[in-house]
């Protein structure tokens, strides 16, 4: 829930420094969303890599995929480097898309870890499901 939390208030507080012109650049949505998920990646790619929210991470990973603590810590840096890049405007909605993409990825690990009641139990398959579609979707608005 926290993730969630974040994305949305971020998002909200860029947004409102950008309607009252104290940044140009946030006055507009995906500008904001950016600020938001940049907020929510560094938040949640920490994860990867402190106890004991980790040691969850590790076991949600599919028993097919070798080494899943450095599955876990290379899908840390990768969000923490989508993380980055969405505060570079160059570069923003290449590091969206990424991001999209990179939840779509690893969404089977959130599945496997509800149906098996294992890893990190934040919420039910169902809400987690329709979080992880809203943050896609906030990837793709932070594309444009």
């Amino acid at each position: 829930m926290a993730p969630l939390i974040t994305l949305v208030v971020v998002t909200a507080l860029a947004r409102l420094a950008g309607w009252l012109d104290l940044a140009d650049w946030l006055d507009s949505w995906p500008h904001a969303a950016r600020i938001g998920l940049a907020a929510m990646f560094a938040l949640t790619a920490s994860a990867h890599f402190l106890s004991p929210r980790r040691d969850g991470l590790i076991a949600m990973v599919p028993p097919r995929l070798p080494a899943p603590a450095a599955l876990v810590t290379f899908t840390g840096i990768l969000e923490l480097a989508g993380a980055i890049g969405l505060l570079i405007p160059p570069v923003a909605p290449v590091a969206a898309v990424c991001l999209a993409v990179l939840m779509v990825v690893m969404f089977p690990a959130n599945v496997r870890a509800a149906r098996a009641g294992i890893g990190v139990k934040t919420m039910p398959l169902p809400a987690r499901t329709l979080v992880q579609v809203l943050f896609v979707a906030a990837c793709v608005l932070a594309a444009f």
